[in-house]
């Protein structure tokens, strides 16, 4: 069956046909190929070709749950962030579109001296940086959040709190649509139903790429597929330090707006923030496996559902409403892998794990640039897929401790 019969044009993008010779091919259709896409027509490339396998924001980017922040450890990371955080706050006007940005703060619990510990080092990297984040205590926790329970009474009692207050959620969805219509506007063509099934080569250059629906050549190929990037990336010769991981979430039937803060923590591995149409959002950290099935889990459920009474008493009889998963790709150093491949001409922007919304607005730039003047862009540099072999490794684990 060919899905193209049933799909039908809408006002983000026109259906178009394919072509047998674009200048870049972008393989991937979430927020990361498309903002490339989107920046390589700012730059003057026209013939810019982005291919997904299914509809445009179906994996990662419509499954993950919209928490953007720059309160990083390692002072690449914390940069690089900061300025994906600083696009996203403009991010409406340049797209001319809705994202719905609300910037409402982020909490980063600490539970024991030793997670108080790695909240101060953290807030002093971001201030040597030019982050706002402090460490806080339960008398101001309170004033952010009444409804959490800082009592004595939980088994991990609440003792101190990195407030980051930059912290913000953006509509995934409405982001993936955003740039989609924009960067249609620059000339892009956008071609969801369209799978890569190899990478072609001639020697140690790539030359294009082959789809269900024919053959394209192409100078340059760039990879944007989160879960995916070790299968498409093994399609060019090219073999990346990734695992894939599931990661969950679910969401709670609708309530009145009292959640006005984003809350993590660490120790009991769970991120809580609340919607804009009032459901109660909760995710936990990275299964342990590694898998390719997006299937929900019940242990998941029972355990996340518990921990977050244990934060939030009031929600102890609400009911969930749905739950999902997405893929993760995860590096051993928790930062991504940006840039050049020994295969000239192909490129990866993944490994992202579970930060891979957050840094969509930059990664575009910076590929962008690296893609059309050959050039790698300084905020990249350490994130070179050359690092594990040359032993530089950003380890950003200490911010990573539950995913967002």
């Amino acid at each position: 069956m060919d899905p193209l019969k049933y799909f039908k044009p809408w006002r983000m993008f026109q259906h178009r046909e394919l072509k047998p010779t674009y200048d870049v091919v972008v393989i991937g259709g979430g927020v990361h190929g498309l903002a490339t896409a989107y920046e390589l027509a700012k730059r003057g490339v026209r013939k810019v070709a982005v291919l997904e396998k299914n509809y445009i924001g179906s994996g990662g980017s419509g499954r993950n749950t919209t928490i953007i922040r720059a309160n990083y450890r390692t002072p690449e990371g914390v940069e690089f962030y900061r300025e994906s955080l600083r696009l996203y706050q403009g991010l409406s006007q340049e797209l001319d579109y809705n994202l719905l940005f609300s910037e409402q703060g982020h909490l980063t619990l600490a539970h024991t001296d030793r997670a108080i510990n790695i909240m101060v080092e953290r807030a002093a990297v971001n201030t040597l940086l030019g982050v706002d984040s402090r460490v806080i205590g339960p008398e101001e926790i309170g004033k952010l959040c009444p409804h959490l329970d800082l009592s004595s009474r939980p088994a991990y009692p609440i003792q101190a709190a990195l407030y980051h207050p930059p912290g913000a959620v953006i509509r995934h969805d409405a982001v993936v649509w955003g740039y989609a219509r924009a960067a249609e506007r620059l000339g892009v063509e956008i071609h969801p139903y369209t799978e890569v099934t190899a990478i072609v080569r001639d020697g140690d250059r790539v030359t294009g790429v082959r789809t269900n629906r024919g053959d394209i050549a192409a100078s340059s190929v760039v990879a944007c597929v989160a879960g995916w990037s070790t299968e498409v990336a093994r399609m060019a010769g090219v073999e990346l330090p990734i695992q894939t991981h599931v990661l969950q979430a679910f969401v709670t039937e609708p309530l009145k707006p009292f959640l006005h803060v984003i809350l993590v923590s660490a120790t009991l591995h769970i991120y809580v923030s609340q919607t804009d149409r009032g459901e109660v959002l909760v995710g936990a950290e990275i299964e342990p496996y590694t898998t390719y099935s997006q299937a929900s889990t019940l242990s998941f459920l029972e355990t996340s559902a518990q921990h977050t009474v244990d934060l939030l008493p009031a929600l102890s009889q609400v009911k969930v409403l749905r739950s999902w998963s997405g893929l993760c790709d995860v590096t051993p150093d928790y930062s991504p892998i940006m840039g050049r491949t020994e295969v000239d001409g192909f490129f990866v922007d993944g490994g992202w794990g579970t930060y891979g919304f957050k840094a969509a607005p930059i990664s575009g730039v910076c590929m962008a640039e690296l893609v059309s003047t050959g050039k790698t862009p300084k905020l990249i540099e350490p994130f070179a897929l050359s690092r594990f072999w040359d032993r530089h490794l950003v380890s950003e684990l200490a911010a990573a401790a539950v995913s967002h």
